[in-house]
């Protein structure tokens, strides 16, 4: 079995500039890089990971907890997060939760028995026991895609209720009053609780009290966004706009619309939240909210390794989402409302 010395003389290298690469890549040439990494495929090097651990007393990997990853915007995250990792020779490990405090809970304890170094947590709103947990082993962590100023927990993310606020505010700009809202569970998901929170006050600062009957909550998949396209559309012809608070359900407002044959943006402008990468490839393209999931990413792998290594770190990171403008927003058209509203009632 190959060792370390053997990976230095086939790359002409000494054995610490060997240990750099595997340890401190960032800190070491290209062109060694290149070399070493060259030089323990051919001699199909495999470090070992126990004695490596134990040398340091660390195991060399975080541990992310989300609810899932068949949302695009966690797989995304998530992708970017290991990316980075990667480049300091760190493995991340990854737990879901479907949105279950215990099953969080659970996926926590379950790192940490793994020993991991560092843990990724989604949102602000967690068990009491979550924390004490981290905090009684000292070890690092980070709520992520929701930031809140004064939390007392350091946190890396975007304020869901500003920019769902602005995106609202862009809908009533184009003249829109009759706003129909679908919205995923906001049972335990702060981030969805707060961007709905954000369209109802943007609604409410322009005189409108949205009716209970104009905001369906659904799950978050395209085709129960089909389904309460219908059923608000059925209910109040009236609407001349639709808004999600996630992409997925706002795809499927496109969809159900086009079947039920009425124009997107021509009777019906639709908005969504979160810039998935396929809403810039729909016909209309998708108006809609970039969530910075990359970033995030990049920025949790640098604020826990630097936590690791005992640098001062900020405790409170805020991106930017950000509204983006597409094809499927449009100023309303009033008479076309009105034709198809009293159709409706006849």
């Amino acid at each position: 079995m190959a060792q370390l010395s053997d990976v230095a003389k086939r790359a002409g290298v000494s054995t610490a500039s060997v240990s750099r690469v595997l340890n401190h890549p960032d800190k070491v040439s290209a062109r060694i890089r290149e070399k070493v990494t060259q030089a323990m495929e051919e001699l199909g090097y495999v470090r070992d990971g126990a004695a490596r651990a134990l040398a340091s007393r660390r195991s060399y990997s975080i541990g992310s907890v989300v609810p899932t990853i068949g949302i695009g915007i966690f797989a995304s995250g998530v992708e970017r997060l290991q990316q980075r990792l990667k480049e300091y020779g760190y493995q991340l490990l990854i737990a879901t939760t479907q949105y279950d405090a215990t099953k969080e809970l659970e996926a926590v304890r379950a790192l940490l028995e793994r020993g991991v170094d560092g843990v990724q947590l989604v949102g602000q709103q967690h068990d009491p026991r979550v924390y004490a947990l981290l905090k009684g082993r000292g070890i690092p962590y980070v709520n992520t895609y929701q930031y809140d100023a004064e939390n007392e927990h350091p946190s890396i993310g975007f304020d869901n209720y500003r920019s769902a606020w602005d995106l609202m505010r862009h809908l009533m700009e184009l003249g829109h009053r009759n706003v129909g809202i679908i919205t995923s569970p906001t049972r335990l998901n702060d981030r969805i609780s707060a961007r709905l929170d954000g369209m109802l006050a943007c609604l409410k600062s322009y005189g409108i009290d949205q009716p209970s009957s104009r905001v369906i909550e659904v799950a978050h998949k395209l085709a129960d966004g089909r389904s309460a396209t219908r059923a608000l559309m059925r209910s109040h012809p009236e609407l001349t706009a639709i808004c999600g608070t996630a992409d997925a359900l706002a795809i499927g407002a496109l969809f159900e619309l086009r079947t039920m044959g009425i124009s997107v943006p021509g009777e019906v402008s639709v908005a969504g939240y979160d810039d998935l990468e396929i809403v810039r490839h729909l016909d209309p393209t998708l108006t809609t909210v970039h969530v910075p999931v990359e970033e995030i990413g990049m920025r949790v792998a640098d604020y826990l390794l630097g936590c690791i290594e005992g640098r001062a770190m900020p405790m409170k990171t805020e991106l930017e989402a950000t509204l983006v403008l597409r094809d499927s927003t449009a100023r309303v058209r009033t008479a076309m409302t009105v034709a198809r509203s009293a159709a409706g009632q006849s």
